[in-house]
């Protein structure tokens, strides 16, 4: 019964999202035959919901002209699905604005039924995470709209941001792709003020302003790797060189992007980056598991060493 219904609430959003699907593009998109497509077209007339066929070659069903659905219809299984994903979105961070996603849980969860309403709740009560929480910093919800529809569109934006230090400025950007990373939302694309492909904070753009049509990415463009890219590349204050005698393919697998390059180094594995502080580099390093040779600076083999000394201190008996 579930199974029906749910299937007859995916018919009614198909006829809403594609009028004039035919019979059999109906029951492929459903996964049904004909006959249980003509049966749920029924039970859809019988809740007072009109549907319409026409004959012909730009024929097929649809809604009857003028009808006005309600703005929302999800089954169980979807509202439970969203309100899941709300709860995940912000534990992440991934959203653009904390009280939106309150108050859309608060939405969705009056118009649950009652046991499933009460069957989410508990999930939310007792449910937890092995990661922490993210200190999101939600970017303004209209600008990520307006960024997305722009690199998707392939236009050319004046964005009024705001750097790290205060300083206000105005660039125009070709936005080729948006990213979530570590709690923070970026676009890349080709920023004309530097003539460079470069990396910006959503959160710290006031306005976005569509100036028209603006170049296209590069083949291979990837958003993602361009700001992790980007992040390693921050001007921290060393520059680290170290050979992990692993192969590459391996080293991937042990570091994030963001800490650095990885280049193949005979049958290891070559690592450039740069670091705030030796002795977090130090024990970064160590916690791979694997043998290493610090290049350089000097500073961080004697922070490895100092390391490898409390260690040994700890580890051996009093």
């Amino acid at each position: 019964m579930a199974t029906s219904a749910s299937r007859v609430l995916a018919l009614l959003e198909l006829l809403q999202a594609s009028p004039g699907l035919t019979g059999p593009e109906l029951a492929q998109r459903l996964d049904v035959d004909e006959r249980t497509v003509r049966r749920h077209l029924r039970t859809l007339d019988d809740l007072g919901v009109p549907v319409v066929a026409r004959r012909g070659r730009h024929g097929g069903y649809r809604l009857l002209p003028g009808y006005r659905l309600p703005p929302l219809m999800l089954s169980g299984d979807e509202a439970v699905a969203v309100v899941l994903g709300l709860l995940a979105a912000e534990r992440t961070g991934l959203h653009a604005a904390a009280p939106a996603v309150a108050s859309a849980r608060a939405k969705l969860e009056r118009v649950l039924p009652d046991a499933v309403r009460d069957q989410v709740r508990a999930v939310a009560d007792v449910l937890g995470f092995t990661t922490p929480a993210r200190a999101a910093t939600p970017p303004d919800a209209d600008v990520l709209l307006a960024l997305g529809a722009a690199a998707r569109d392939g236009n050319r934006v004046r964005l009024a941001y705001r750097s790290f230090r205060g300083d206000a400025s105005d660039r125009e950007l070709d936005p080729w792709g948006i990213t979530f990373h570590a709690g923070r939302w970026y676009v890349s694309g080709h920023d004309h003020s530097r003539d460079d492909v470069r990396n910006f904070r959503v959160d710290r753009i006031a306005r976005v302003d569509v100036l028209g049509p603006g170049s296209a990415p590069p083949a291979g463009f990837d958003a993602a790797e361009q700001v992790v890219a980007g992040i390693a590349a921050v001007g921290w204050a060393h520059s680290i060189e170290v050979v992990l005698h692993v192969p590459v393919d391996e080293a991937r697998r042990l570091l994030p992007r963001s800490v650095g390059t990885l280049a193949s180094h005979a049958s290891d594995t070559l690592l450039t980056g740069r670091a705030e502080h030796l002795d977090g580099a130090a024990r970064m390093l160590a916690g791979l598991g694997v043998d290493f040779t610090v290049v350089a600076p000097s500073e961080l083999r004697n922070e490895v060493r100092s390391l490898a000394e409390r260690l040994l201190r700890q580890a051996s008996p009093p």
